[in-house]
């Protein structure tokens, strides 16, 4: 199966259960208060195992060796992008509120629920590696994106809470795992059973919790609005063509070359609704950006890959 029709396929796949949370949500199964337990179950159980496991099994002493290249050219990508981020908003509106927005779907795109989910189904032999790859896109979004972007003045937290904020599930999960790995700790079946299980249900629930959140849209706003394609298509198609065309110049192993061009061409993440939404300061547009990249990337994810890759 080629790299397009595998990438519909998983996009498809995805956007299923997208449209599944969307449709329970609208028949009253599901309420938007839902998407808080689901969140925290995501957050807490679901990505800390799939993490967990992923490190069992991964991290050796052999693997060390490459890893520093993995996050140097991350941590070089993002620093180029971030710039790039924040000016572009300026060319598109004069809105302040909507420029932050922006930057931060410019430069934190849904590499986690839907990159892990697409690299799992794709590309499951290096999804470690690619783990590894977003460490850097982790620490940036904790340390400037969230807090700066995406919260009020007067709820930034200060250093000290954005440091702390690094210390969560996902991070306990991932140094449990370094240290089982590392050291080759045995354990016993049903627990690795239980974790793999667990992991198991991150790309589901994470696709269902998009569609209950988007559920509460005013699609006919949402499907007329200008500028929501055109800043979905620059966070799908601009960039990622940009950054897939100068790093096919650079010597980079085809490994760190996959998980790079994946996290850049995945859609706007949902926290630009999800964490202005806690606070009050949510608009429609924001819901908006984020069905509507969602599902031209169905159409652009399988293209970009099946090009680069």
């Amino acid at each position: 199966m080629t790299i397009f029709s595998s990438t519909l396929n998983q996009t498809a796949f995805l956007f299923t259960f997208i449209t599944a949370g969307y449709i329970l949500a609208k028949c009253g199964v599901m309420t938007q208060k839902s998407t808080a337990v689901l969140s925290k179950l995501e957050n807490c159980l679901f990505i800390p195992a799939l993490v967990m496991g992923t490190f069992f099994e991964k991290f050796t002493r052999e693997s060390l060796g490459e890893l520093w290249k993995f996050i140097l050219v991350s941590t070089l990508i993002e620093a180029v992008v971030i710039p790039i981020s924040i000016y572009l908003p300026k060319l598109i509106t004069d809105d302040r509120y909507i420029q932050k927005m922006t930057t931060y779907g410019f430069a934190i795109s849904n590499w986690g629920f839907m990159g892990n989910a697409v690299m799992i189904g794709l590309f499951p032999e290096i999804f470690f590696e690619y783990t590894i790859f977003t460490l850097p896109l982790w620490v940036v979004n904790f340390l400037w994106a969230m807090p700066c972007l995406l919260m009020p003045l007067s709820q930034q937290p200060t250093l000290k809470e954005k440091l702390k904020n690094l210390v969560n599930p996902m991070f306990t999960g991932m140094l449990i795992g370094m240290i089982v790995g590392i050291m080759e700790i045995p354990l016993p079946a049903f627990f690795t059973s239980a974790v793999t299980a667990a992991g198991d249900c991150m790309s589901p629930m994470a696709m269902l919790l998009t569609g209950i959140t988007v559920s509460a849209i005013d699609l006919k706003e949402t499907f007329t609005n200008a500028k929501i394609y055109l800043i979905s298509l620059i966070r799908l198609v601009a960039i990622p063509v940009a950054f897939a065309f100068a790093l096919s110049f650079i010597p980079i192993s085809r490994t760190i070359y996959i998980c790079a061009v994946v996290s850049i061409s995945m859609p706007l993440g949902m926290n630009i609704v999800v964490i202005p939404s806690a606070y009050g300061e949510n608009r429609p547009i924001c819901s908006g950006l984020v069905i509507v990249s969602h599902l031209l990337s169905c159409i652009t994810l399988p293209l970009i890959l099946s090009i680069f890759l």
